[in-house]
């Protein structure tokens, strides 16, 4: 299902006054795709980000998937972790896996505490390990993953309860250009396998190439609506997506 953020505004206290992180943004993601949300530091990209997970409620407006409306401003926190828990995948900036568990371990916790028995998940965890390209480390722990790996660990995990929606931060900020762009690629291409509505935050429009969509915040406005990114052609021709 499509992830649509509804006019959402989200003002903070600050003193004496009021501070607006996010003025009146709509924006719609569909399903199975990527769509890249671009802006300097303090332009609102994570606090939006944080609204469409249920972490912070809005000031005004909605989240809603498809037709459904999960969140507005009244919303319970109890609602708002139930949003997360059945609908949502979350990659943060640092991977924050557990130390003691293996690379297996950590996405069969992950979906144990979304109410499903580890061994029934088994099989599709080793698939997800497998697709992010570390299923030769699945057992093994963080101390002993790359940086790189212990973040493919962590998009594995954050879509072994195969979510509707997939919400990413800042995936590309402790790597290099060429790595950046491998891990873009690989979010965009588990989004499209997955059916996943993607979020992605990002500063660096260099390594997007691979999304389906872009938008740019400044100062908490929509800069630039939603717009298309290549897409491919049979035969794997890269082409430009039509306007619209």
């Amino acid at each position: 299902m499509d992830l649509h953020l509804d006019r959402i505004t989200l003002v903070y206290p600050d003193g004496t006054s009021t501070l607006t992180a996010v003025d009146d943004v709509s924006l719609t993601v569909p399903a199975g795709t990527t769509t890249a949300l671009l802006g300097p530091s303090g332009s609102g990209k994570s606090s939006l980000l944080a609204v469409a997970a249920g972490l912070t409620p809005p000031t005004s407006g909605r989240v809603r998937l498809g037709d459904e409306v999960a969140l507005t401003p009244t919303t319970s926190v109890a609602e708002a972790t139930r949003w997360r828990r059945d609908h949502l995948g979350v990659v943060f900036q640092a991977p924050r896996l557990l130390d003691s568990l293996t690379a297996l371990e950590q996405l069969e916790l992950h979906a144990h505490l979304r109410g499903r028995r580890p061994a029934t998940v088994r099989r599709r965890a080793l698939e997800l390990l497998d697709a992010v390209g570390v299923a030769d480390r699945a057992h093994h722990r963080p101390a002993q993953l790359s940086g790189g790996q212990r973040q493919r660990v962590a998009i594995a995990r954050a879509l072994v309860g195969d979510p509707a929606v997939l919400l990413v931060d800042e995936p590309t900020s402790a790597l290099d250009h060429d790595r950046g762009v491998r891990v873009v690629e690989l979010i965009t291409s588990l989004a499209r396998e997955t059916g996943a509505a993607t979020l992605l935050v990002s500063h660096d429009a260099s390594t997007l190439d691979p999304v389906d969509a872009t938008a740019r915040l400044a100062d908490g406005l929509l800069e630039s609506p939603a717009r298309p990114q290549r897409t491919e052609a049979p035969g794997g021709r890269c082409v430009s997506a039509p306007a619209g």
